[in-house]
């Protein structure tokens, strides 16, 4: 199946992304639901403008993302699933910790005992993957002069 940027346009290349026995039409897809609980099949357009769609029908449900990972590992890419897994825990937080955690993580934004603090209270808060990566930058970051 090759896709383009518009119809007949030979100025930008076709990328192939998936074979036709791989495409897989995420309604059709049992059990796939917003991070709200409601069901793919729900999120329509009409659904939408009759006001009954928000926020957290627009947010991806964990299992999704472990779906995904499952995948990822299938295809053998290890990185892309642990990265998923991770991003499965952060939907347990709310948006702004979510960007307070990316900020901390940015070189020179924080010292070595604030990244290892916030991995404690992740990992004290049930997100062990996200934990480890916080550490691991603490421990990295001291190493290469990267702290605050």
């Amino acid at each position: 199946m090759e896709h383009r940027c518009r119809q007949g346009d030979t100025n930008v290349p076709s990328v192939r992304l998936a074979c036709p026995a791989e495409v897989v039409d995420v309604a059709d897809e049992s059990g796939v639901r917003a991070l709200s609980g409601r069901p793919v099949e729900e999120l329509t357009v009409e659904a939408v403008r009759a006001g009954e769609v928000g926020l957290g029908d627009l947010r991806i449900h964990p299992e999704t993302l472990e779906r995904q990972a499952v995948v990822a590992e299938e295809h053998s890419n290890p990185q892309l699933a642990e990265n998923l897994r991770r991003a499965a825990e952060l939907t347990q937080l709310p948006d702004d910790e979510v960007l307070a955690i990316y900020e901390a993580l940015r070189p020179g934004r924080s010292s070595a005992t604030q990244l290892t603090a916030l991995a404690g209270s992740l990992a004290d808060r049930g997100l062990p993957r996200c934990a480890a990566l916080v550490a691991e930058a603490a421990d990295v970051y001291a190493r290469r002069g990267l702290t605050a």
